[in-house]
């Protein structure tokens, strides 16, 4: 078995890679939601001025060299540049040969090389297998441990629009000072600083376990840029906010679909500057936000969202509007010695 970075001029290659992850993700669950090709390829291909990105394969010299494992990380530029995200995936035929492990150690020792000292990953599962999932286990034999856990839940569409304006009618006396607005494909500028601040400080305020994060850093700049490679690659991004007295977002709400699967939609971010809670405006951002999302793409019939565990208001949100569990995600956290 040979590891390499993956050749990206190389589109068939780029290609196997894509397939490789895709399968490894897909094994235990059909409907489990994942990148799309194009998405995947625009971070390596187009990486910000926030993230540096890389891709490892591994390929079968025994057979006719396929490629049978893939790996990425993503090196925070701007803020937590102690820490590396990373992600290691084996073609499910393929297992039970060391090359995830090979993979997990080439990616420890590169991100040793250049000086980050925390490696972060996930891992998605059952409920059944909690404690002691093949994933976990994995994992912690080769030095990560679990350092939060998520919920993965999904919500069918369409909603009624009658439970829509029911959720938005229980939301509206709580915050007669705010005014909500909803945009796809971008936000105006003179709204852009301030969606930026409150967005960064997801990190902070959504809870991480025993991961210590710092603040994000994105600036207007940055935030155009993303926009832009998302468009490129396929993505229409419906953003919800919530605007104060003074002209400020103070909450946020991302739904996002790709061009060649409408039928499903992703959440992001969804998050209410600490001054602003208690107004019900994570509430009434996230039922706008899906309204616009039904209103446009009538096939959209999902829309699958993940929190922490212990992120109650969150959590009471989403089980407010419907959204039920499908299967954990496990974030695992490796620290490395010098």
């Amino acid at each position: 078995m040979r590891i390499r970075e993956l050749n990206l001029d190389d589109a068939a290659e780029i290609h196997s890679f894509y397939t490789v992850f895709r399968d490894a993700e897909l094994a235990e669950n059909a409907d489990r939601p994942v990148w799309h090709e194009e998405v995947m390829a625009a971070h390596f291909l187009s990486p910000a001025e926030d993230e540096d990105a890389l891709a490892f394969a591994a390929f079968d010299d025994d057979t006719d060299g396929r490629l049978v494992g893939a790996a990425f990380v993503f090196y925070p530029l701007l803020d937590n540049t102690t820490k590396t995200y990373t992600g290691v995936f084996v073609a499910p035929q393929e297992r039970g040969r060391g090359i995830g492990s090979a993979l997990v150690e080439h990616v420890a020792e590169r991100v040793r090389a250049d000086g980050r000292t925390v490696i972060l990953g996930e891992a998605t599962y059952g409920f059944d297998r909690r404690d002691d999932h093949p994933y976990r286990r994995f994992a912690e034999r080769r030095g990560f441990a679990v350092a939060s856990t998520e919920v993965v839940r999904r919500l069918d569409l369409p909603v009624p629009e009658a439970r829509i304006q029911e959720w938005l009618d229980e939301a509206a006396p709580f915050h007669r000072d705010y005014r909500i607005a909803a945009f796809v494909d971008g936000t105006p500028d003179e709204l852009l600083p301030s969606v930026c601040s409150v967005v960064n400080q997801l990190a902070l305020d959504a809870p991480t376990g025993d991961i210590d994060m710092e603040a994000e850093q994105i600036t207007p700049e940055i935030r155009r840029a993303h926009d832009e490679r998302n468009k490129l690659a396929g993505l229409t991004r419906y953003e919800t906010v919530a605007i104060d007295a003074t002209g400020s977002a103070v909450a946020v709400t991302t739904l996002v679909l790709h061009r060649s699967d409408p039928q499903k939609a992703h959440q992001w971010a969804t998050i209410v500057q600490r001054e602003h809670r208690g107004h019900r405006l994570g509430l009434a951002v996230k039922a706008h936000n899906l309204r616009a999302v039904q209103r446009d793409h009538p096939e959209c019939t999902l829309v699958s969202t993940c929190n922490e565990e212990h992120n109650d208001p969150m959590v009471g949100i989403n089980e407010r509007m419907g959204f039920v569990p499908v299967e954990l995600l496990v974030e695992l956290q490796r620290k490395l010695d010098r």
